[in-house]
């Protein structure tokens, strides 16, 4: 089964190659562009998630399709009211999907891969975890609420598309009313901060509106620094993939209770025992 964001692929790379060009033609010394190098390990890790995703999505679409069969009703993907349900459901799974990965070591140990880039551009959005069973649990209530499972995977990829432009410092604020109920470059800007004013805000899909709702929403002010606190200044896409997850094994295997153990990998990223602080 080949994910629907696959055929968005010529796409994406033709406008990667749009905006690199842009940059060589028209500068700015206040945004930082392209670099070679991190341009290949984030297209490299793009390609290996689609890899992965590819048997990934059959497991992923039997298991919906299971929840879907036992729902007490099923949706009729006819109804515009039905793809509005799915439209918001989806967003607000995506909402909790992306905070719980900034919360979570081990799941942040996944989604790290997509913010260790010191870089912002369309290119960016490309450097995927190849670990992406960490994601299937918060959407599988919407099969259980009666929605057909294809619609669910085509909404996904909607959002992945959408998301796509979300990473580009080409675009500057929007027109006041789309900034305050969508997601925008200037919001996700934000969120690829590492800046401490602009840490775990704007986990935002398509709408920026659960952050608003949730507290976590941070407007773009100081200019945003991006990549990692502790940045792993590598551009070999097996570590970018991994080196969270041995982060992790390591502390737990060097730990000495099973309460520190848990907290390395169930507690926020940068968890420490108390003794340690």
């Amino acid at each position: 089964m080949i994910p629907a964001v696959v055929y968005a692929i010529p796409a994406f790379v033709l406008l990667v190659v749009v905006e690199a060009l842009s940059y060589r033609f028209l500068p700015d010394d206040d945004e930082r562009g392209y670099e070679l190098r991190d341009t290949v390990t984030s297209m490299s890790m793009g390609a290996g998630s689609q890899v992965v995703a590819v048997p990934w999505k059959v497991v992923t679409l039997v298991l919906y399709a299971a929840l879907f069969t036992v729902a007490p009703w099923h949706l009729s993907a006819s109804s515009a009211w039905t793809w509005l349900l799915l439209f918001l459901a989806d967003d607000l799974a995506y909402y909790a999907f992306h905070r719980a990965h900034h919360r979570v070591r081990v799941l942040w140990a996944s989604h790290v891969v997509h913010h260790s880039s010191v870089r912002f551009n369309l290119s960016t959005a490309l450097r995927q975890s190849w670990t992406p069973m960490t994601g299937l649990p918060f959407w599988l209530p919407l099969a259980l609420l009666g929605i057909p499972p294809w619609m669910i995977l085509l909404q996904q990829a909607f959002s992945l598309v959408y998301q796509f432009f979300l990473h580009t410092e080409r675009v500057d604020r929007l027109w006041r009313p789309v900034e305050w109920f969508f997601n925008t470059p200037s919001h996700h800007r934000v969120h690829h901060g590492s800046n401490n004013a602009y840490l775990d805000r704007n986990y935002g899909g398509i709408l920026i509106l659960w952050d608003r709702l949730f507290g976590t929403f941070e407007p773009e002010r100081e200019r945003v620094v991006y990549g990692l606190t502790k940045n792993i200044d590598t551009y070999n896409p097996l570590r970018v993939a991994f080196h969270e997850f041995a982060a992790a094994w390591s502390d737990v295997r060097t730990a000495r209770r099973w309460r520190d153990r848990a907290g390395y990998l169930f507690g926020p990223p940068g968890w420490v025992p108390d003794a340690q602080r």
